[in-house]
């Protein structure tokens, strides 16, 4: 008959030269153990559960924080409101200054376009103005040299004497049309010089009075008064013309 054997644990003899008084240590095989399982952190606390109150018995509640005293309270309002007083008046600077800006290149931009409009009327103004005074002074001259045309009518001699030098030398066939009125007086007051260059005087009703028109081989001198005013005024940058008809009415 065979015997049993235990089946507790079996015991290893310590290893040899070890020193006494030691912990007895010796390696568990692996059959050895039951209910074994490694842990990790992830582990650790998971599936424990507290433990239950036995009836009729409460669970302690965790004591309530104690409340500030009033004088805490108040100044923990106080620095708020502080803060908050900060907060609010460097937030309204901001904004204040921002607007400021914006305000100031808004009016620099309508100043900007009421100044150039400004400009631009005065400068229309001016010219407008200038044109006036020109017409007007123009006008007046007009006026004036037909006033000195009827009064100082010997005037005409000397313009038939500067029309006739204005011929080439080398002209023939040289004719001086004046109007019939002024005909006697540049005839005994340029006759010399009409007899020295062999022109002929005409009078010519188209004529006005105070100017002359000479025509020969050589070309054409315009001294008519209209002629000459015309150029007189395009130099001033008008439009005033030498009333003709009145002229000669005048005349």
């Amino acid at each position: 008959m065979s015997s049993s054997k235990p089946t507790g644990p079996r015991q290893v003899p310590p290893p040899p030269n070890s020193r006494a008084g030691n912990s007895y240590t010796r390696f568990i095989p692996r059959e050895e153990l039951q209910g074994f399982a490694s842990w990790t952190p992830t582990t650790f606390g998971e599936g424990i559960e507290a433990a239950p109150v036995p009836p009729g018995v409460s669970r302690p509640q965790p004591e309530a924080p104690a409340e500030p005293p009033p004088e805490q309270v108040q100044a923990l309002v106080a620095a708020s409101r502080q803060e908050g007083y900060r907060d609010g008046y460097r937030d309204g600077l901001v904004a204040l200054e921002s607007f400021k800006q914006s305000f100031a290149q808004q009016m620099a931009a309508q100043v900007g376009q009421v100044v150039q409009g400004f400009d631009r009327e005065m400068g229309a103004l001016e010219q407008h103005m200038a044109a006036s005074v020109a017409r007007i002074a123009t006008q007046l001259a007009r006026q004036i040299v037909r006033s000195e045309l009827a009064t100082r009518a010997d005037l005409v001699v000397q313009v038939a004497h500067d029309a006739i030098n204005a011929v080439l030398m080398s002209a023939k066939q040289i004719t001086v049309y004046v109007h019939p009125d002024d005909q006697p007086m540049i005839a005994q007051g340029a006759g010399e010089l009409l007899a020295a260059r062999g022109a002929r005087l005409v009078g010519q009703p188209t004529i006005a009075r105070g100017g002359c028109l000479i025509e020969s081989d050589a070309g054409t001198v315009d001294a008519r008064i209209e002629s000459r005013w015309q150029q007189a005024v395009q130099a001033l940058g008008t439009d005033v013309d030498w009333p003709l008809a009145d002229g000669a009415a005048e005349a």
